[in-house]
């Protein structure tokens, strides 16, 4: 039996530091290899972990003295406020939900990376699953999405506040203005180069900021665990509790940044 069917069939560690780090690296594939389930299933399950929380929060939501669960619940929603309102100056009914919608969840996928590297992938071995990656945010694919999505929203809120003819008028007239129909005429190539550029660039800050911190976190996560035990302990402490901030800021900075952009949609140049 060779060392990778070892892995995979979970009767033996890995012969030597690549072929571990490449283990743990793979992801778990639908049959046609065109989807990661890993990262699909973790991110679906987050996803009911957060409604639930908040459902039961809500539930138990009192006037009187709060509990836990509700101070918890509010200092979020108090935090994700302050953005808004320092952010955004239009009116919507959707950005705050959305905003606080982003944070908690893209928190709970980064907070993958605190379980035990080896933990899942053990147990669901025993379940014949032999690959998995726990940590959605560090699948360029799943970041990648969740920004397709804000530029979406970006298109849509824009349309909303200035209706489709107005968005489709800047597209060819911002940033640069022309006073004459001649060189409104010659700058619209050049404004609708800009502005398609600006989202691209928005796309790609957004995904690859958050995906490259969450894949090096992993990474390194991954080194510690190939360290004797006691190494483990003295590097693997301290890594966490860095990485606490990691996390808790990667989800902070992509929240803040669509309400940014999103407040910047509904803004006339």
């Amino acid at each position: 039996m060779t060392t990778e069917h070892a892995i995979e069939a979970g009767h033996a560690a890995p012969a030597n530091a690549t072929e571990y780090i490449s283990h743990h690296l793979t992801h778990l594939k639908s049959a046609d290899g065109a989807f990661n389930l890993d990262t699909f299933w973790v991110s679906a399950i987050m996803g009911f972990v957060f409604l639930a929380v908040f459902y039961m929060a809500s539930r138990r939501a009192t006037a009187g003295v709060p509990g836990k669960l509700q101070n918890f619940v509010e200092m979020i929603m108090e935090m994700v406020n302050e953005t808004i309102n320092g952010a955004f100056h239009a009116k919507s009914k959707i950005i705050a939900p959305l905003a606080i919608t982003i944070f908690v969840w893209v928190w709970l996928l980064n907070a993958m990376d605190f379980l035990p590297v080896d933990l899942l992938p053990t147990v669901l071995s025993w379940f014949g699953v032999h690959k998995l990656r726990v940590v959605p945010t560090a699948d360029v694919n799943h970041t990648f999405g969740m920004s397709l999505s804000v530029v979406v929203c970006i298109i849509a809120f824009s349309i909303k506040a200035k209706g489709l003819g107005g968005w489709i008028k800047e597209l060819f007239t911002a940033p640069f203005h022309a006073s004459g129909i001649i060189g409104t005429i010659l700058l619209a190539p050049v404004n609708f180069l800009l502005q398609m550029v600006e989202l691209v660039a928005k796309l790609i800050s957004l995904s690859l900021r958050l995906f490259g911190n969450m894949y090096a976190g992993e990474l390194i996560f991954i080194l510690i665990a190939l360290l004797p035990w006691w190494a483990q302990w003295a590097l693997g402490g301290p890594w966490a509790i860095f990485h606490i901030l990691i996390v808790t800021l990667q989800a902070f900075v992509f929240m803040a940044l669509t309400v940014v952009y999103l407040s910047l949609a509904v803004e006339k140049h």
